[in-house]
């Protein structure tokens, strides 16, 4: 990967140090933000797509790839506030949050910060029970109880550095079947790396942060929010099913098929009902970064051009 960018940092009100690439251009400027246990690096092919028209920058966000862990729990209203500051560091309090997953949700909530507009790529969460077309909700509360474990039991887990290589192996298939580089998913992986104190590895978040993200996610109810916005928001989605989840009991898929269903019903209906809310679709995965990068750049700018265009 050629290095288009320069690598800072900038610490909060808790003193914790946030990794910042600044990959240039001019034109309005734009935050981008990744999702839970990924890294700025997934920005790595759109930033300079985006960079062509607009101040590009992006962040690994508080105790992800580079960024530390701070002094206080995870939360989003901490996430906001790191926001914040990195835009007030870098000169651009004006700038257009922008993100992917988790950081799609933090960029939705930056609205009530003052955030002039905000992009959120296929950042939904697992949603209200009501959501999932067709299910019990009583039986997709359970579900989402246990899926909810799994992901607590999964996040931060240490393993013996001797394992690296096989999940790099593992990433380098997955690039294979997602037509991603490889380059990419290795360099991500990297970055995310952590060491506990008797020399195994871990991919940040560590356990405790990475449980406190689970229920910052839980917690939130993204449509209400969304309901009540006063500015610009794309939100998007992705038109194609997920990879199978190594280790996901059976019903995952199904739970996964009904909940896509409830969110393009729910997304149509609050596109129709919010003048601010723009829906798009994305043709790929919830990896749309990495599998769509030019698509995506031209989705967001040419997003952004209209909102422009319009004040």
């Amino acid at each position: 990967m050629t290095e288009k960018w320069t690598e800072g940092t900038c610490v909060t009100g808790d003193g914790a140090a946030l990794a910042v690439r600044d990959f240039g251009g001019e034109g309005p400027a734009v935050l981008l933000l990744h999702g839970a246990g990924r890294t700025l690096v997934d920005w790595e092919s759109i930033a300079p797509l985006l960079a062509a028209g607009h101040r590009v920058v992006a962040m690994d966000l508080r105790g992800h790839g580079r960024s530390e862990d701070g002094a206080v729990p995870w939360t989003f209203e901490v996430a906001v506030e790191d926001v914040a500051t990195v835009l007030r560091a870098y000169g651009i309090p004006d700038a257009v949050v922008v993100g992917h997953s988790m950081g799609g949700m933090i960029a939705a909530l930056c609205l009530e910060r003052g955030t002039p507009a905000a992009v959120n790529l296929d950042g939904h969460g697992m949603g209200r029970a009501e959501q999932y077309a067709g299910l019990d909700a009583g039986y997709v509360t359970e579900r989402l109880a246990e899926a909810r474990k799994f992901a607590d039991e999964a996040g931060g887990r240490p393993f013996p550095a001797e394992a690296l290589a096989g999940m790099l192996d593992h990433q380098a298939t997955m690039a294979g079947e997602l037509g991603i580089p490889y380059a990419l998913l290795e360099a991500g992986v990297r970055r995310s790396l952590g060491e506990t104190a008797d020399g195994q590895l871990f991919l940040r978040p560590g356990r405790e942060r990475a449980r406190q993200a689970q229920e910052a996610m839980a917690g939130l109810d993204l449509f209400a929010l969304y309901r009540r916005v006063t500015r610009p928001l794309l939100i998007a989605r992705g038109l194609r099913p997920n990879p199978p989840v190594p280790g996901v009991p059976p019903w995952f898929d199904v739970l996964m098929e009904a909940y896509q269903e409830g969110l393009r019903r729910d997304l149509d209906e609050l596109a129709e009902a919010c003048e601010r809310v723009t829906v798009a679709g994305v043709d790929g995965t919830h990896a749309m970064l990495l599998e769509r990068p030019a698509e995506i750049a031209g989705l967001v700018s040419g997003w952004l051009a209209a909102v422009h265009g319009a004040r």
